[in-house]
């Protein structure tokens, strides 16, 4: 089972980060409000990154060491791999190998 920690922001840039077992669901979920509290409130609804783990207890971890960054690192971070802040809700679609990272 894959974990992961993911990135959500809206039109101004507020970023929430979070953790799941199901993606795209959650993702989905965001989307269509279904999320009572920050993201809906902040309109929160566009994927900008994520990263797959295999233990949960990694994925925590990781999740609570992103959340204790500051703007400017978290926005470095999400610059790395996405550099126009581009939704990659549809990327979600495509398969993952075995490592995490996703297929183009």
């Amino acid at each position: 089972m894959a974990y992961y920690v993911y990135i959500l922001t809206n039109r101004s840039k507020t970023l929430y980060v979070g953790v799941t077992n199901k993606l795209v669901r959650r993702v989905f979920e965001h989307k269509e409000k279904r999320v009572p509290g920050f993201t809906r409130r902040y309109n929160l609804d566009r994927l900008i990154h994520y990263e797959a783990f295999e233990d949960v207890r990694v994925a925590i971890h990781r999740e609570k060491q992103i959340k204790g960054w500051l703007r400017a690192r978290k926005i470095a971070l999400i610059e790395s791999s996405n550099p126009v802040w581009e939704d990659l809700t549809a990327g979600l679609c495509h398969p993952e190998r075995s490592d995490g990272s996703r297929e183009r």
